[in-house]
């Protein structure tokens, strides 16, 4: 009965934070997987620039919906999309600027919301360890 105790408020407090997260992305116009999205993008490590493909697997969507969000992102200014150096058939995204300016004020807002909540989620994971 204790691992479903935790997994309930490990799951809730998940979600607190996830409800944060998407409830200051609408604040500044943009739905929760867009931010994601950009997040995704920005914080790419491989070696070549991220294309739609890597981008799907990385939110775990289906090509044709990332092609969707790609387009509304692109739509309101917040990606470019340009021709890899490698293979011009393949397409490389790239954020803009008011793309950056709007993660910089997301992301120390949300880095601020896990310092604040950190305690919680260790005490939590800790119960899972016993």
């Amino acid at each position: 009965m204790a691992d479903y105790q935790a997994l309930s408020e490990f799951r809730h407090a998940l979600r607190r934070f996830l409800a944060f997260s998407g409830d200051a992305a609408r604040r500044v116009g943009m739905t929760p997987q867009q931010h994601q999205a950009l997040l995704t993008i920005i914080g790419h490590a491989g070696p070549a620039p991220m294309t739609i493909g890597d981008l799907a697997e990385r939110l775990l969507l289906k090509h044709h919906s990332t092609v969707e969000l790609v387009d509304r992102l692109s739509e309101i200014g917040l990606v470019r999309r340009e021709p890899a150096e490698d293979d011009r058939r393949k397409v490389t995204l790239r954020l803009t600027d008011k793309a950056r300016r709007l993660l910089n004020s997301l992301s120390s807002a949300h880095l601020e919301e896990l310092r604040r909540i950190r305690p919680v989620f260790a005490v939590l994971l800790g119960r899972l360890e016993d």
